[in-house]
């Protein structure tokens, strides 16, 4: 019997986990279901059966619990409403404890109610420590397991969400993004983009995701477009590369003979004139085989010695 295999999400732009749903064949995409995890007891929906997924990095899948009834969606909104007071009341202790820099972001209990994820993010590098909040939240919820997660910047502006820099109502991460991809300053650069930090930094402090969307396709455009300063044959004549447009895959040429008048021409409208001067001139270039015959080049000979 072939396994159904399906990926299950627990947050609402979050990753996806594969799980067996083979005793559970009338599982479909949209679906709510329970399943056990590290954390506990999780629920979390469907988003797609996996046609051909990929072995599991240890033993097997872990299976599908069961499918989420209507009391359990019930349970689990009743959850958010206490990871909300659970969130405010960390706050209220940090601050009454003097952490400064300390940003509690997120509280989330799994299904069951037997363990509290607390999220939390500080300026510094540094390694900060929780004992008098871990303790006022173990008088709080004294049956509950209570643990500390640190998260970084991306992750935080994912959570809070809010406007990109961009003007975008809701922001990438929060949005799409389920992982986060390493970012470079040299994928602005590759793209013209100015390196202002304002230009080129997210909400969270980091370089905007969004540098790496169109990256591969500036690097594999700027292999086939000739460089600026580059000398180019065009349909209107000879010219300087001055500009190009990765994207359309064009160039900006300033024409020599014409006024120095700018035109944009396609990549397979133009040829790179040192090449076709290389041309040129082998053509004029005298043969040696021509002097003795048999030769059909159409080229001259080389002029016989005195």
């Amino acid at each position: 019997m072939d396994k159904k295999i399906v990926g299950i999400r627990f947050q609402k732009v979050g990753k996806l986990y594969h799980f067996d749903a083979t005793r559970n064949p009338a599982l479909m995409p949209g679906d709510f279901a329970i399943v056990k995890t590290a954390r506990g007891t999780q629920l979390g929906q469907v988003m797609g059966i996996i046609e051909d997924p990929s072995p599991p990095p240890r033993g097997t899948w872990k299976r599908i619990e069961r499918i989420a009834t209507a009391n359990d969606l019930l349970l689990r909104q009743s959850y958010e409403k206490k990871e909300l007071e659970a969130m405010i009341f960390c706050r209220a202790k940090a601050s009454e404890h003097g952490y400064e820099g300390l940003k509690i972001v997120k509280a989330e209990f799994d299904f069951e109610g037997d363990n509290l994820l607390l999220l939390y993010n500080t300026e510094g590098e540094e390694e900060v420590k929780l004992n008098p909040i871990s303790k006022e939240m173990k008088k709080e919820y004294p049956n509950i397991k209570i643990e500390f997660r640190r998260i970084g910047p991306r992750d935080v502006a994912k959570v809070i969400g809010g406007m990109g820099v961009c003007g975008l109502e809701a922001r990438c991460c929060s949005t799409f993004l389920t992982e986060f991809s390493p970012i470079s300053i040299k994928m602005a650069k590759a793209q013209g983009i100015s390196l202002d930090p304002s230009e080129i930094t997210g909400m969270c402090g980091r370089l905007r995701c969004c540098l790496i969307y169109e990256y591969e396709q500036y690097v594999v455009a700027r292999k086939v477009l000739p460089k600026r300063g580059k000398k180019v044959v065009t349909p209107l004549g000879t010219g300087k590369v001055i500009d190009l447009n990765p994207l359309k895959e064009t160039v900006i040429v300033r024409i020599e003979d014409q006024d120095r008048t700018r035109a944009e021409f396609m990549r397979h409208e133009i040829e790179p004139w040192n090449e076709l001067e290389a041309l040129r001139r082998k053509s004029e270039a005298p043969c040696d085989k021509h002097e003795g015959g048999g030769c059909d080049c159409g080229r001259a000979g080389k002029e016989k010695k005195n």
